[in-house]
């Protein structure tokens, strides 16, 4: 469920808190930097909040800026503190998306495009095992293992229901027919897929192949949006080695006009329905 204090959200939020404090100031990154001895990276990454800070920090950053009043040192001070707390991710270890996975817990509505695989809040247990297995061959038993049990915490977001998780996932067509695992986890993962579209909060789409060239054959990608107008809009891309995070209102609005384009191509939700209810019986 979603914890009471999310240290990646307090991160961005504070990040850019600092932001607007030194932009006031009418410095720059490396202005600032040059005054507190430190370099310019640290600066950015503290701002766009993909590295913890320290309350020593804020305060020496408070003091660059000239911020007098008080509260708002000790608000800042205090979000510094629970930016360094733990989320529920950090107890399965080091985990490579944890910057992700705060957010996600965090996010209001979730958008996604998958061109190969079930998206992973939606898959099931012998699909993400089988999955993981394939995509990490040499990764342990518990290291798989572990991916999967983190995989299905977050899917607790999706069944929350005091605050579920807006979904909209669209999927192409070769996720459907791409057999991962066997015949009857692939029949069991499609007959899942199915029973989570009729959520009222969970939208599917399939993009089938007859719909041709489209905006995401450059691959997967997300978009988390929230409740709090401070927390800005995120774009997730995810690499091998390392992810991408975009937050710019360009890149933003580029992604969601991208979207658009993908969800007015692919079936309709009632026709994706259909569509994986066929897909199902041939592994049946």
């Amino acid at each position: 469920m979603v914890a009471s204090v999310n240290p990646t959200v307090r991160r961005r939020r504070l990040g850019s808190e600092l932001r607007k404090l030194r932009e006031q100031k009418g410095m720059t990154a490396e202005e600032v930097a040059a005054k507190l001895l430190v370099s310019q990276s640290k600066i950015s990454r503290l701002e766009n909040g993909r590295r913890s800070i320290s309350q020593r920090d804020v305060r020496d950053l408070c003091g660059v800026y000239g911020v007098e009043d008080t509260r708002i040192v000790e608000s800042l001070m205090q979000m510094a503190k629970e930016s360094r707390q733990q989320g529920w991710w950090h107890a399965f270890g080091d985990i490579p998306y944890s910057v992700y996975i705060g957010l996600e817990t965090e996010a209001a509505n979730l958008r996604v495009f998958e061109p190969q695989v079930v998206p992973g809040l939606l898959q099931t247990p012998d699909y993400a095992t089988a999955m993981i297995s394939g995509n990490l061959p040499e990764a342990t038993t518990e290291q798989v293992e572990k991916r999967v049990s983190v995989r299905m915490r977050r899917q607790e977001r999706i069944t929350d229901e005091s605050s579920p998780l807006r979904m909209w996932a669209v999927i192409d067509e070769a996720a459907l027919c791409r057999k991962v695992g066997s015949d009857e986890i692939m029949h069991a993962q499609l007959l899942r897929l199915v029973e989570m579209s009729r959520l009222p909060h969970v939208t599917v789409q399939v993009l089938p192949f007859e719909a041709g060239a489209h905006p995401g054959l450059s691959g997967q990608f997300a978009v988390l949006e929230f409740t709090d107008t401070t927390d800005a809009t995120v774009v997730y891309l995810e690499g091998v080695n390392s992810d991408l995070y975009l937050e710019k209102d360009t890149d933003v609005q580029a992604y969601s006009v991208m979207y658009e384009h993908l969800r007015a191509q692919a079936l309709s939700a009632e026709q994706t329905r259909v569509f994986i209810e066929e897909a199902a019986r041939r592994f049946a």
